[in-house]
């Protein structure tokens, strides 16, 4: 059993395993996306995420803690740049692992792991912009719009009785027609209890 066992170990020696995860996730934070096998890119994917949580916070510790694991001082600028202003209103999951296919080699199932593409919506909440008037309307925001929509239906009513007194007397309307067909059914109902 695997009870409190949280690490992979993949097969491989401890600091042979850190130094395939630092390669991974500098690789990934350069080019924003690397395939790998799923479980190393499950891995890769909690390493990434911290890095990037690192860079958000931009103080001086971050920065060390960050280089401890990036090869890279490219890439961290990279890092504590670019991606903690993209990243910057979103409170985690900067990352997602996409299964793609099975190695011809080994069979083993393969991943991609990509950081998340910048949403415009995003920087709209971190501007702290307020609703339109729509949302808060549409939210229910009080008497006024309450009053506004009530006048519209009573708009849309009198709308559909001048659109019903257009319509022609000589054509008959769906519920005449259905009116008028019920006693025929009837009808044809006892002719055959007769007949029998």
């Amino acid at each position: 059993m695997r009870h409190r066992v949280h690490v992979r170990k993949l097969g491989r020696s401890t600091p042979h395993r850190f130094a395939m995860y630092r390669n991974l996730v500098t690789s990934l934070l350069e080019h924003e996306q690397v395939e790998t096998t799923e479980v190393k890119a499950k891995e890769v994917r909690r390493l990434a995420d911290r890095m990037i949580t690192l860079g958000k916070r931009g103080d001086l510790h971050a920065r060390r803690r960050a280089l401890r694991v990036i090869r890279s001082r490219d890439v961290a600028a990279k890092v504590f740049g670019e991606l903690a202003d993209r990243f910057r209103t979103r409170p985690g999951g900067y990352t997602r692992v996409m299964k793609t296919r099975y190695r011809v080699g080994d069979a083993a199932p393969m991943s991609i792991v990509a950081l998340l593409a910048p949403h415009e919506g995003d920087t709209a909440a971190s501007a702290g912009e307020k609703p339109s008037g729509r949302k808060r309307a549409a939210k229910g925001g009080g008497a006024a719009a309450r009053a506004k929509g009530g006048a519209e239906k009573g708009a849309d009513k009198a709308a559909a009785k001048k659109q019903a007194a257009k319509k022609p007397a000589g054509k008959k309307s769906a519920a005449g027609g259905a009116a008028k067909s019920a006693p025929r059914a009837k009808a044809k109902s006892t002719r055959s209890k007769k007949g029998s």
